[in-house]
């Protein structure tokens, strides 16, 4: 009799988790889904038909007698770049070999990993104000990253392109209709489970974690020690950006300060672990290892920024 108590109880226990569970599940996923599709067809849209056109443009654009003002093109090319940073150093390598500035392929380089056109979208579903921000926060970044080649590395090498050849664009069927859906298709497989990770991981987040607590470290009352934690745990649970979105959405709810959430989402795609292998090859240790202290010091400077507006 106790053990047939014991299993009613239990299986009690398991459809109420599971109730709440989709409950939080649900809503996320209705936040979110739209961001998402819309985010993979403008990606797909731009991939297949505007990549080689922002490509070409930044690279006729070496001609063009800018100077120093060229960081900002650059890294607003960068940002509107839909590569991934293993498609962005070829890339950077073949204008560097067709004479393009170092001050210039930094800025293209940093604004590139740190946003993309779907990441954009995905990021509307934060809030105008967040998206806003963290727009703002990557082509700041990636003009910073150019000024500090320029100044520190004006008469030296700081990148490193030897054996990088310019990769093969997959988007080659004759049929454009067809190159445009195997576009989408491979974006869906890309960021398909990383986004219902995403949405999973805030769900029990939401059901498990007292308000209280995690306002306590990441929202305004401890604004110093939150901004340092949002932009370490950026380092470990950053795998993909449409996944972290569900994440920050939970957190914000839960009384993240923006400056804490613009932290994590500058340190997130710089440290992300596949972007920092392609950029140790390309940096070595001694530039990879101050790659890495300008990103910490830029996402706790635009953090304390942020959080003071």
């Amino acid at each position: 009799m106790n053990f047939l108590l014991l299993t009613k109880l239990t299986q009690d226990i398991i459809t109420r988790e599971a109730i709440y569970f989709w409950y939080y599940f649900s809503i996320l996923f209705g936040q979110i889904f739209p961001y998402w599709i819309l985010g993979i067809t403008i990606g797909s849209l731009i991939s297949v038909f505007g990549k080689n056109k922002i490509h070409h443009l930044f690279s006729n654009s070496s001609y063009l007698p800018m100077g120093l003002w060229g960081v900002i093109p650059a890294a607003l090319l960068g940002m509107i770049s839909p590569l991934c940073m293993y498609g962005t150093i070829p890339i950077a390598a073949s204008f560097a070999q067709k004479g393009m500035r170092q001050d210039w392929l930094a800025a293209f380089m940093m604004s590139s990993v740190l946003i993309n056109p779907q990441l954009m979208l995905y990021s509307a579903a934060l809030g105008m104000p967040l998206l806003i921000i963290r727009i703002l926060s990557c082509l700041i970044c990636g003009i910073t990253a150019g000024l500090f080649v320029h100044y520190f590395y004006q008469k030296k090498p700081f990148f490193n392109f030897d054996g990088f050849k310019e990769p093969v664009n997959r988007d080659t069927h004759p049929n454009i209709i067809i190159r445009f859906l195997k576009n989408i298709w491979r974006n869906i497989k890309t960021t398909g489970l990383y986004f219902l990770m995403g949405i999973i991981l805030a769900a029990l987040f939401q059901r498990y974690i007292p308000a209280d607590s995690f306002a306590a470290v990441f929202g305004n009352t401890h604004k110093g020690f939150g901004l340092l934690m949002a932009a370490t745990i950026g380092v470990p649970l950053y795998m993909c950006g449409g996944g972290t979105i569900p994440l920050l959405i939970a957190w914000l709810d839960y009384g993240m300060s923006y400056g804490a959430a613009t932290a994590f989402m500058v340190t997130g795609p710089a440290t992300k672990i596949t972007n920092l292998g392609a950029l140790k090859i390309v940096l070595g240790m001694k530039h990879f290892m101050l790659y890495i202290l300008f990103v910490m010091t830029y996402a706790l400077l635009c953090g304390f920024i942020v959080n003071l507006i």
